[in-house]
């Protein structure tokens, strides 16, 4: 792994991987029920990409690809816009129309993959 890039959003996903603890967390894990793969590039999508596995099946977060088989999406964004979506800031829709999110999967449950299943930054 010749990539020691930091992204923007390796911090959100560790925020992440602590909301997934709380008893917040432990409801959207209930409700959710899904595993998504998140790919997420410096860039350009494509290239350099980290991922990421959000386990809404077990309330994981972790980094590498999923081992448990295939995912029931995979996104993949640009990291500035992957902060966008997940702090509200980008629909989700538009940005799959314009290219800034692809998907690959279940879109039924893509659909399911939105800003509220991220911890809300705190406005200190």
């Amino acid at each position: 792994m010749a990539n020691s890039t930091k992204l923007k959003s390796d911090a959100l996903l560790e925020l992440m991987k602590q909301h997934l603890t709380t008893d917040a967390g432990k409801q959207i894990t209930k409700k959710i029920g899904l595993v998504y793969q998140i790919n997420i590039a410096p860039k350009k999508i494509g290239f350099d990409e980290v991922t990421y596995v959000v386990d809404l099946k077990k309330g994981e977060v972790t980094k590498g690809s999923y081992e448990g088989g295939k995912p029931d999406a995979t996104f993949s964004f640009k990291d500035d816009d992957f902060i966008k979506i997940a702090t509200g800031k980008m629909n989700p829709q538009l940005a799959f129309m314009r290219g800034a999110m692809k998907v690959k999967g279940s879109l039924s449950a893509a659909q399911k993959f939105t800003p509220d299943i991220f911890p809300k930054p705190s406005k200190m």
